[in-house]
């Protein structure tokens, strides 16, 4: 996933350090930006903000408040470079939240290494499912809102297991996992071209939710479901695979027959201007899942109405 860095400059110099420092890792993307584009900044829910304080005419402290009072990037961590050495000055800005203070001139491993290990840390601590290692619920939603604002076109795969209850039941949650884990790489092995702006989040269990700006997605769904059916089956002993379905003990100790554990995705278009929230998306969303899961077997539906 790409991380959009954002530096508070007027002038090019230090985005063009930090272009330098990081040409061998193209998933660093680094965007200057002046005070007055604040707004949009914040908008854009950054990985990483710096602030070039010695180019900037606004206090670091008010900048830093302003941020932290954005409810999208409460947690976004900020990076403060000054010339000031001053130790009172160093302290009110590391009051205001701000994660480090790099004195200038700067000492270029240090400043590579510092914004490696800060967008390593906040990785870490946003993937809610140590199962799959992908992004939860705060995150899927700030990545909708984030495209909403900016008025991009995207498409939402909602993505989620059939039958998986049943699943569990017979193999137990460790093979269960398993399955889940393996549903997360179907996903993502169709999900990560680097020329699209893509993202892959797990709601958890057996739900998943990707976001793509190639909105002509069918083709992405048919692959996953090939990928999912071509390998689910491994997770299956011969006889039920021979059989067809599984056999489960209701309450009542009555078996009841289940068929082998299936995909189903609902995709929801998001063209410019036809949602103007999440909830909006969300209730699109589970009319379009729920005629995916009607559909026996691995299957997609795609709802394309503009409004």
């Amino acid at each position: 996933m790409a991380q959009e860095i954002y530096i508070i400059d007027d002038k090019n110099n230090l985005k063009n350090k930090l272009v330098e420092l990081f040409k061998k890792e193209p998933e660093y993307k680094f965007i200057k930006a002046k005070t007055t584009e604040l707004e949009n900044v914040l908008r854009n829910i950054p990985s990483l903000i710096i602030i070039n304080e010695d180019e900037i005419n606004e206090s670091s402290i008010e900048l830093c408040e302003k941020i932290r009072k954005n409810e999208d990037n409460t947690i976004t961590p900020i990076i403060v470079i000054s010339s000031n050495k001053d130790k009172t000055h160093r302290l009110e800005i590391l009051k205001s939240c701000v994660e480090h203070y790099i004195k200038s001139p700067i000492d270029e491993e240090y400043l590579y290494y510092t914004v490696k290990n800060i967008i390593r840390l906040l990785d870490t601590n946003r993937r809610v499912s140590p199962l799959t290692g992908l992004p939860g619920n705060v995150q899927i939603h700030a990545e909708m809102k984030k495209r909403l604002l900016n008025k991009e076109d995207f498409a939402i795969l909602y993505v989620d297991l059939d039958n998986f209850k049943a699943y569990n039941d017979v193999y137990g949650f460790l093979n269960g996992d398993e399955i889940i884990k393996f549903t997360a790489k179907c996903i993502q092995s169709h999900l990560t071209d680097s020329e699209e702006d893509n993202f892959v989040g797990h709601i958890g269990g057996d739900d998943f939710v990707a976001i793509t700006s190639h909105i002509n997605c069918e083709e992405t769904c048919q692959n996953i479901i090939l990928e999912f059916d071509n390998g689910v089956v491994k997770f299956f002993n011969e006889e039920d695979i021979e059989r067809g379905y599984l056999e489960v003990p209701n309450r009542k100790c009555i078996l009841e027959q289940f068929p082998l554990t299936t995909i189903s995705i609902g995709v929801v278009i998001a063209d410019k201007g036809r949602f103007k929230n999440v909830l909006e998306i969300g209730e699109v969303a589970a009319q379009v899942k729920h005629l995916a899961k009607t559909t026996p077997g691995s299957t997609y539906a795609i709802d394309r109405r503009k409004k």
